[in-house]
Formats: C-alpha cells, structure tokens, sequence
C-alpha cells in the first residue's frame, strides 16, 4: 500500500504546482509589466505556459491513473478482495479493465508481496533460495567446518577445500 499512496502524493504534488503556475505567473507577468522589468515578465509567461498546458496534463495524465492505482491496491490489501470478479464489481468496472489495471500494478511494482494467478490474486509465499552449505574436513589444519560454494576455504588456516 505505501509504494501506491508514494506514487498518488507525488501526482498530487506535481499536480498542485502546475495548478497554481497559471495564476503566479499571471501575478508575475502584471508586476514584471507594471514595474518593467523584463526578467520578472519573462518568467511569469514561462510560468503561464507552463500552468496552461501542464495543469490538465497532470490532472488527467499523473493523478487521475495513480489515483485509480491507489484504489485498485487498496482493494486488495485493504478490503482482501481476491479475485478479478469481486474487484470488478466492487469498483465498477468491467472485468477487462480489472485485469489491464492489475498488469500496471504488478509493473510499478504496487502489489509487492502479491502475485496473480489466473484471474485470482495470492499471496507470494515464495523464499529466496537459500545458499548450500557442505561440511569438510581441512587436510592442512585438520579442523572441521562448514562452507558454501561462494567460500570454499577453511575458516581457520585459509587453504582451499577439496571439493
């Protein structure tokens, strides 16, 4: 859940500043033009510019998606919806959109600790495999031990095990 309430708050960052770029660089181009100074005008278009076409473009294009994402995840931590039918109708959608949603979910990496089967999500019990460990005898020293493949030396003299 945190990596997906991580990505909304940055969209919402993002998003708030492109929002109020507009009217700053409105303020800033009225008092760059009414003081002449071409610096502080020049700034505030650059700032109008860029709320006018970025505010919507975050909107629909940064939150709204991380806003869906968030919810999908909350669904499945949160409410332990399990299968792509119970989601679907839980957040009103079809069931293709479910699994298109899910798909970028698994991909942003938002569903840690989660795997999906089929149309059903489970929990991923998996393990990192574990690294060998062989027991030996030193022929140098004669001390016995226990060493994995990544370290095949006698703790106590450093002569290399005889595999």
């Amino acid at each position: 859940m945190r990596p997906a309430k991580k990505a909304l708050k940055n969209a919402l960052i993002l998003s708030l500043c492109l929002t109020f770029a507009l009217p700053l660089g409105g303020v800033m181009l009225g008092v760059g033009l009414a003081v002449h100074m071409p610096a502080v005008w020049a700034v505030g278009i650059a700032l109008m510019g860029t709320g006018f076409y970025g505010c919507p473009c975050a909107w629909t294009l940064a939150y709204a998606p991380a806003h869906q994402n968030f919810r999908l995840v909350g669904a499945i931590v949160e409410e332990h919806l399990c299968t792509v039918q119970e989601i679907a109708a839980q957040l009103s959608l079809s069931e293709k959109e479910v699994r298109n949603r899910l798909d970028i979910c698994f991909r942003k990496r938002l569903l840690t600790g989660y795997k999906r089967v089929g149309d059903e999500i489970v929990l991923n019990e998996n393990r990192a495999p574990e690294k060998r460990t062989h027991a030996a005898e030193c022929p140098y020293c004669g001390a016995k031990f226990s060493y994995t493949a990544d370290d095949p030396r006698c703790p106590y003299c450093g002569s290399p095990v005889q595999k």
